[in-house]
């Protein structure tokens, strides 16, 4: 099992969740959050330029089997990216998930996601 967590624009929230569910990951966990990487943009307040430190993003949390990694990677990748790639389309990041619970059902493992 891993966790893969995207951080995109907020513009492309809706075309991420939609090829996410054509592909069959249907069980997404969404956050705004802000941050910063290489995107700077520029903001005229009150007649003066200024750079904010933090730019509103999404966060998807995704819990998959390893059978569903590529897919759901490659599936984020085409609906986030932007006009052939621009600074500021996102990043994922892919991480080992050590257990999984239905608190419901009490089911473990694969099956619970």
């Amino acid at each position: 099992m891993r966790m893969i967590t995207a951080i995109i624009r907020e513009s492309r929230l809706d075309q991420v969740r939609e090829a996410l569910i054509a592909a069959e990951i249907t069980r997404i966990t969404v956050s705004r959050v802000s941050g910063h990487g290489r995107q700077t943009t520029e903001q005229v307040y009150r007649g003066q330029v200024v750079v904010p430190n933090l730019i509103p993003k999404v966060r998807l949390d995704i819990a998959v089997n390893d059978s569903f990694v590529d897919i759901a990677c490659d599936t984020i990748i085409q609906a986030a990216k932007g006009n052939g790639g621009d600074v500021g389309d996102g990043k994922i990041f892919i991480m080992p998930l050590e257990e999984c619970i239905r608190i419901r059902t009490n089911e473990r493992g694969g099956q619970a996601i």
